[in-house]
């Protein structure tokens, strides 16, 4: 055999091998999923707070007292953020919980009917009590099927209650360990990389931490700033969950376009039902837009600027799809995982940029043709003398 065609059959059994490893991961990954989530997490957080260790250490302390400083501090300001935000957001709750008769009243009084007169179909019918005891009545069997169905997922939420609670307890340790171990499971990592890709996966490896470790703290501070901006402008036009609101704004506007639509869409409900008129309405227009000002002015530009170089439509296909894939898991992974990506398609245009196949074949020039070149030369060149 041609050995061209055994390179390329080695060549191609060895990416055939990186590829069942990759599905393999991807599966192990899928079925472990709800175990992963507080170590992915506290590696993000660990990672996250290194820098920070590292730059304490280099001032003459210790590994151990250099975390358990940084520790400290990140501990602290989560269980501020929790005393602050919790009795808020427990008398929102417990305001929202009492408008609920009142926003039913709208929707069956205004918003369905409005929307009946505009689109001619018969909406207010369906929320009849009679209506629906007797539709229940006719697809007993299926209503049933729903029911146990129902219950099934209430038992299965309280197994996932528990869990949720165990990885919240299991959190802080895990962070912990990450923080005060994470230079050592680097250099592990590292020394796993063939010596031969050694210089190019380190600096693929830096490129991408910067890129996301910038992103990342510079989204979290986004957040943080336009929740609330949104939280404190909501409440000052009057609205009674707007602190609620704005929290749920801040959080989603980790993805892109969903917290300033989360304003608009609630804070515009709320406005509705709760005043009915377009002067409120115009306010929440109003924290609306200058949150964007703010927010594409001077916050992004400022503390996210373009670092992760992703469009905004592939980080909502990224965190989407890591959520149907992963769950929430899949969710903390897809930023990550898309900058990483991203790195490794820039490194490979920059191969691809320099390979032959972009550049093209040389030309071939023929043997008989250069000797007759060679020689036409120095006759050009008597010519050129004799004229002169």
């Amino acid at each position: 055999m041609d050995p061209s065609a055994n390179r390329e059959l080695a060549n191609f059994l060895r990416r055939l091998q990186w590829g069942l490893c990759v599905l393999a991961i991807g599966w192990l990954v899928w079925l472990l999923a709800p175990v992963l989530t507080p170590f992915v997490l506290a590696a993000l957080l660990g990672w996250l707070g290194d820098p920070l260790v590292d730059r304490l250490e280099r001032s003459c302390r210790s590994r151990n007292a250099s975390v358990a400083l940084v520790f400290s501090v990140m501990a602290a300001l989560v269980l501020l953020a929790l005393l602050l935000l919790l009795p808020l957001l427990q008398r929102q709750v417990v305001t929202l919980v009492a408008s609920l008769p009142g926003y039913r009243d709208w929707l069956v009084g205004t918003g369905l009917p409005w929307l009946e007169r505009k689109t001619g179909l018969q909406l207010v019918g369906w929320l009849d009590p009679q209506h629906l005891i007797a539709l229940m009545r006719a697809h007993w069997e299926q209503a049933g099927g729903t029911a146990a169905t129902l219950l099934g997922y209430l038992s299965r939420s309280g197994f996932a209650l528990l869990a949720w609670v165990a990885n919240i307890v299991l959190l802080p340790v895990l962070t912990y360990f990450f923080l005060r171990d994470w230079d050592l499971i680097v250099e592990r990592v590292a020394a796993l990389v063939p010596r031969d890709h050694t210089a190019t996966v380190s600096r693929l490896a830096q490129e991408s931490s910067l890129v996301l470790g910038g992103f990342l703290r510079g989204q979290l501070l986004v957040m943080l700033i336009l929740g609330i901006l949104y939280g404190v402008g909501l409440e000052v036009i009057g609205l009674d969950v707007g602190i609620l609101i704005g929290v749920v704004a801040g959080l989603l506007t980790f993805v892109p376009y969903l917290g300033p639509a989360t304003v608009i869409v609630l804070g515009g409900l709320a406005a509705l039902i709760q005043f009915g008129d377009w002067q409120h309405l115009v306010g929440v227009l109003a924290v609306f837009g200058i949150g964007q000002v703010i927010e594409s002015m001077w916050l992004t530009p400022k503390l996210v600027g373009d670092r992760i170089g992703l469009h905004p439509a592939a980080v909502i296909f990224a965190v989407l799809a890591g959520g149907q894939l992963f769950g929430f898991l899949g969710m903390l992974l897809a930023l990550p995982v898309a900058a990483i990506a991203n790195v490794l398609l820039r490194y490979a245009h920059e191969r691809y940029t320099h390979s032959r196949l972009y550049a093209g074949q040389p030309p071939v020039v023929d043997a008989e043709s250069a000797v007759i070149i060679v020689e036409a030369a120095p006759a050009a060149a008597d010519a050129g003398d004799s004229t002169a």
